[in-house]
């Protein structure tokens, strides 16, 4: 377990104002006890809450070419068939995972591939499960390709809270699965659009861990000249997915 980098900036200033603050209590009220307990309790429990926010725990990926690893710490708060209007331009599985502030906030490559798609879009800051969340708020997108061709598009989106998206992957890049993607500041959400016949593993209201929750099971592309709907048979997404989350939608 170590400190992830995009705390570093946050822990100086955290610290800074410890030290500021307990000074100042010092010395303009040396003999109020109770006033600098309650400034010692306060401040060690502000630096508590900040050193745990950009925890980086270190563990074995397990890579797997057709499975999903989930891209965050979190609840898995949808499970839905939709349409994926800004790149794929076809119907898919959404999956969406919330983060709340105590979860650790470093975001992973679902899949190993090549990133064909890569858009960063400025936008509100509605709480992050809300419906309109996943194309209004501010958010990136990443769409990887397997060696398959299999394209998985995946989003961050800030919330209420988190108001600071990083990204580490640009169009063209080659990643890893469970490799680190980005991270999103104090809270927020991670939506995944995978494709129709996939097999889908966690269930609403689901806790899962970023790089080692297989979410889904990903089917090969068919052949030239056999269609989608031919290749997954009678089975399709429908009856497992549709099924399964008749609620669809579940807040944290």
């Amino acid at each position: 377990m170590t400190i992830h980098k995009e705390g570093y900036t946050s822990l100086a200033l955290c610290v800074l104002l410890i030290f500021v603050s307990n000074a100042l209590i010092q010395f303009y009220y040396p003999d109020a006890h109770t006033l600098k307990w309650i400034v010692y309790i306060l401040s060690g429990l502000l630096f508590l809450i900040i050193l745990q926010f950009f925890r980086n725990p270190h563990f074995k990926i397990s890579a797997e070419e057709h499975q999903v690893l989930c891209p965050a710490d979190g609840k898995v708060v949808v499970i839905e068939e939709t349409d994926e209007t800004e790149f794929l331009k076809d119907r898919r599985i959404q999956i969406s995972v919330f983060m709340s502030p105590i979860n650790v906030h470093v975001n992973r490559n679902p899949i190993s591939g090549v990133v064909k798609y890569f858009r960063y879009h400025p936008g509100k800051y509605l709480v992050a499960w809300h419906p309109k969340s996943s194309t209004e708020n501010e958010r990136t997108t990443v769409v990887t390709e397997n060696s398959d061709g299999v394209a998985v598009l995946f989003r961050q989106i800030v919330g209420a809270m988190a108001r600071r998206i990083v990204w580490y992957v640009k169009e063209g890049d080659v990643v890893e699965q469970g490799a680190q993607f980005g991270f999103i500041k104090f809270g927020s959400r991670v939506d995944i659009f995978l494709p129709l016949g996939t097999k889908i593993n966690v269930e609403l209201g689901e806790v899962v861990k970023g790089g080692r929750t297989v979410l889904a099971e990903l089917s090969p592309l068919p052949p030239k000249g056999v269609s989608k709907e031919a290749a997954k048979g009678s089975d399709g997404v429908g009856a497992g997915v549709k099924g399964a989350v008749k609620g669809k939608k579940k807040t944290a």
